[in-house]
């Protein structure tokens, strides 16, 4: 990244790994809403970019070469790269939620650079091997995945559950095949856009409601006989849908946050959520996901496949960002192919 709205390209040496890093030639990059975040306003909050700067951090590739001190991975291995390295002795990092670590280094979160490119030298407990029949494609998209699997776990996610999923972008869609590899028994989708509903639905969605068409309060008190839902997760990131979770959900369940709101702040029914007695919880990035992740897309129990619908070489990046933020209504995620 060049400046703001500018990609280019800069040749850099090939990275020597450290004794415990992989390098790894990378194959597949998705390109996330921070990115495109990044590339049209240039900061998100206090993480200001300066260019020159590389995007990107979900990511997959192959295994190149190892420091003296790697054991769980060798040359020819294919992985999938978690792009947090967290300190391991702060508080957050010895309770095991190394995901709070105030002293995270992230791929692409400056003045970090990303993976746009063709090589990266990374830790090797953060390189995750996958099976044969997981494709580095997917690899790549375990990054968005895990924020799934981690908004169903904060939910406490199980059989036998009814759950609403508002947002049907990337992240809302993850999260609804999240929800269904973990056993909940109905998932409901709800969002504004049809496209985004239809493709919902093909990877697995319950029922769709477009709450611009439809009542959605009436809706799901029709498909709940009046109960409200067990479980909500809430991607859109805006005030209305937290309003509406907040008076689908059932009294005692939970509700996990997951989208951010463009402001920062939302005005919430709080004597509503008292009265009920709701869970709020949030989601930030996530924490020990990567291997059930994997796991769940070698046992065929989610389609990663079916959220990739933009290809574009690395050749390309200009295009690539360009249509990311032009065509946000009908991308649910792009992917740059490195090599």
């Amino acid at each position: 990244m060049l400046g703001i709205g500018k990609m280019g390209f800069e040749e850099r040496p090939v990275p020597t790994p450290k004794d415990n890093e992989a390098l790894v030639k990378l194959e597949y990059v998705g390109v996330c809403g921070s990115d495109i975040h990044y590339y049209e306003s240039g900061r998100i909050s206090d993480f200001i970019v300066e260019p020159p700067f590389v995007l990107g951090h979900e990511a997959a590739g192959t295994v190149v070469a190892v420091g003296k001190d790697v054991k769980n991975i060798k040359p020819g291995d294919r992985v999938a790269l978690e792009p947090g390295k967290t300190c391991g002795h702060c508080e957050y990092c010895r309770e095991g939620k190394y995901n709070l670590c105030p002293d995270v280094i992230f791929f692409a979160t400056p003045p970090v650079d990303g993976v746009f490119q063709e090589y990266v030298a990374h830790e090797a407990d953060l390189c995750f091997k996958l099976p044969d029949n997981v494709s580095t494609l997917e690899g790549a998209l375990i990054e968005p995945l895990s924020i799934g699997f981690h908004a169903a776990n904060q939910g406490g996610a199980h059989a036998g559950q009814t759950a609403v999923v508002f947002g049907s972008g990337c992240i809302g869609l993850v999260s609804m095949m999240a929800l269904k590899a973990e056993g909940v028994t109905k998932v409901i989708v709800v969002d504004v856009l049809d496209k985004r509903l239809a493709k919902a639905k093909e990877l697995g969605a319950t029922i769709t409601i477009n709450s611009a068409k439809e009542n959605l309060i009436e809706r799901i008190n029709e498909i709940t006989c009046g109960r409200g839902v067990d479980l909500v997760i809430e991607t859109a990131g805006m005030e209305i849908t937290t309003r509406q979770a907040i008076e689908i959900a059932r009294k005692g369940s939970t509700i996990v946050l997951v989208g951010y709101s463009k402001t920062g702040e939302l005005t919430l029914p709080i004597s509503q959520v008292i009265d009920k007695e709701l869970t709020l919880t949030s989601v930030f990035r996530y924490r020990h996901i990567y291997p059930m992740a994997i796991e769940a897309v070698a046992a065929g129990n989610v389609n990663l496949k079916g959220i990739a619908t933009n290809f574009f070489e690395l050749d390309d990046i200009q295009n690539a960002m360009d249509q990311s933020v032009s065509d946000k209504a009908n991308i649910v995620k792009s992917v740059v192919k490195i090599c």
